[in-house]
């Protein structure tokens, strides 16, 4: 039987994007490139394009797919305030935070609307 969750409130239940372990080239990426590659792009302007790349790898490193999105919460009058976010939205995550939830062989997150930082366009 599929499960579907449907968030409360205003929480969003995202699917995190897992980067590649691998690049095009063939080197393998250890878990922590993530710190890194920022310290690389505070410290090298000089190349715009391996900047550029590596800011989109930074980017996946801490993004997320929205797959369910909660009504919105309410505020002291009553009144709806609905999630600024929906569902097919690519959104950067904070570091740390969120709730796990599996749902069959699959991990997601559940984030507060507050904790999403923004989202990704491209």
């Amino acid at each position: 039987m599929a499960k579907r969750l449907i968030p409360s409130l205003n929480r969003v239940l995202i699917e995190k994007i897992v980067p590649p372990s691998k690049t095009n080239s063939g080197i393998l990426l250890p878990e922590k490139t993530t710190k890194v590659l920022i310290e690389l792009l505070l410290v090298s302007f000089l190349d715009v394009m391996i900047a550029v790349n590596m800011q989109k790898t930074v980017l996946n490193l801490n993004s997320g797919k929205v797959v369910a999105v909660g009504p919105g919460a309410r505020d002291r009058n009553g009144n709806l305030i609905p999630v600024s976010v929906k569902e097919g939205d690519v959104v950067l995550l904070p570091e740390y935070g969120g709730t796990e939830v599996k749902l069959g062989d699959k991990e997601y997150h559940l984030f507060r609307d507050d904790d999403i930082l923004g989202t990704v366009h491209e």
